[in-house]
């Protein structure tokens, strides 16, 4: 199954090889810990994403037409998570990373690592991260961030029943 993304395509592809589930929990683990610093600027309640009672924040910046993205978050495996679809989403195009079809998670193999609610965190930071992404496209092309753009999460279309990642 391709997703669009050359990068995403890589990850899934081997998380989807491993079959052990300690090896893939083992992989997003070191993801986590490559994942730069976020700036405390970028702290604040429009790059927090929703439905998830660990602290998660991600940013992104349009430059040249494509995505870059920032993030952080106070848990491991979530923040995991998170650096996964970084490094899958860097250098999208805004189209791209807004028609990202969340069925990659099944191909990965994490469903075996991960409870419920971690997975549906997952699919709320991808949802956030969407909707930057559709919020960039409508902005224009050059470079640009949401910060200052009153950009607001609270507008996410999240799962009926957010829990924990």
């Amino acid at each position: 199954m391709a997703t669009g993304s050359p990068a995403l395509d890589r990850i899934v592809e081997r998380l989807k090889t491993s079959s052990d589930p300690k090896r893939r929990y083992e992989y997003v683990l070191w993801l986590a810990k490559k994942l730069e610093p976020l700036p405390d600027a970028f702290r604040q309640d429009a790059f927090k994403v929703k439905g998830c009672v660990s602290q998660v924040y991600v940013v992104a910046e349009l430059q040249d037409g494509r995505l870059h993205w920032q993030g952080d978050s106070d848990a491991a495996i979530t923040k995991g998570l998170l650096a996964l679809l970084i490094e899958g989403l860097e250098g999208l195009e805004p189209a791209q990373a807004a028609s990202l079809d969340p069925a990659f998670l099944a191909e990965t193999g994490l469903q075996t690592s991960l409870t419920p609610s971690r997975a549906n965190g997952f699919l709320n930071i991808l949802a956030m991260m969407k909707a930057q992404a559709r919020a960039l496209q409508a902005g224009g092309v050059g470079t640009s961030s949401l910060a200052g753009t009153g950009f607001s999460s609270d507008a996410l279309p999240l799962p009926s029943a957010p829990v924990e990642p």
